[in-house]
């Protein structure tokens, strides 16, 4: 099981700068971490025009976005910010798409939600073909993407879907790198989002070709009560979004804190050893937590467990 890192592209002060999260890249790939996976919320900066100033600063260490919002933009456009990123970073570059939660969609962008496996199929029958530097005619119910790019010398981009659901799963497996989730317990991987994605890839030909890629906050401490109010605090947004509510429910969990991963070095490492037990191909690791003696810990635990 490769292990990797999740770094935050906003600022929880308010004020963001570029030179803030190229360090914290940084750090990571000094660390001897070699991915680093950060997401695009609505709120935030541009992941992409960060990335591209941390591949260019940082050599050797690959970025993924975990992820990209397809409601505001067009395939043409992803596949010219992948393709651009992918040169400046010499195939450094990993894209994850998802289609984000009906609130975010309908209420701050005014796009309807409705149909988003149809969705998604269409955006990619557009963007695959541009990023193998093929034309795109493609024209859906919901998406079209005709044209094509030039961009020379920019390899494509593994892309991974954010997916939980079945039909997303399956969609995944038949035409991308694999699936990214967040927040989803070992029992769920091993039942449902391994099977589910790994039957869907052998169905169309290529067993081999995709990997479950699982984000998870973790938190090494001594102070366990405290660390899973904090998470309580934090993640409680995912107990109401009715896709991660069904995850929780699948694993068991009463809450979102349930899902995150707190405790001491042996309760942490065998935490994560679940999830290569589950499947996980890749954990996405996410330190969290108010002090920087706790985030110290579960970074060093972190590279124990990578041996790095």
């Amino acid at each position: 099981m490769q292990l990797s890192v999740f770094a935050a592209l906003g600022a929880r002060t308010g004020q963001w700068d570029i030179d803030t999260y190229v360090q914290s890249i940084a750090r990571f790939a000094d660390a001897g971490f070699t991915r680093v996976w950060s997401a695009q919320l609505p709120w935030d900066a541009d992941l992409f025009t960060a990335q591209a100033v941390a591949l260019r600063e940082v050599p050797a260490v690959e970025l993924g976005s975990a992820v990209l919002p397809i409601q505001v933009a067009h395939p043409m456009l992803t596949a010219q910010r992948a393709l651009t990123l992918n040169a400046i970073a010499g195939g450094r570059f990993k894209l994850g798409l998802g289609v984000n939660h009906p609130g975010i969609s309908t209420q701050l962008w005014g796009i309807p939600w409705d149909k988003p496996v149809r969705r998604m199929s269409e955006y990619l029958d557009g963007l695959l073909p541009l990023l193998a530097g093929q034309k795109a005619d493609a024209v859906g119910e919901l998406v079209t993407t005709r044209g094509e790019l030039d961009i020379a010398g920019a390899p494509a981009p593994e892309v991974y879907l954010a997916a939980m659901g079945p039909q997303m799963l399956r969609l995944a497996g038949r035409r991308c790198a694999g699936t990214i989730t967040w927040m989803t317990g070992p029992k769920t991987l091993a039942n449902h989002i391994g099977p589910t994605l790994r039957d869907a890839a052998a169905e169309a030909g290529r067993p081999e070709a995709v990997r479950v890629a699982a984000g998870i906050p973790l938190c090494v401490t001594d102070d366990v009560a405290g660390a899973r109010a904090r998470a309580a605090e934090q993640f409680r947004l995912y107990g109401t979004l009715p896709s991660y509510r069904a995850m929780l429910d699948r694993e068991g969990y009463a809450s979102p804190e349930d899902a995150v991963v707190i405790g001491d070095e042996g309760t942490v490492s065998d935490r994560i050893e679940e999830l290569r037990s589950a499947g996980v191909d890749e954990l996405i690791a996410s330190p969290f937590g108010d002090d920087e003696e706790s985030i110290a810990r579960s970074v060093a635990l972190l590279k124990a467990v990578a041996g790095v």
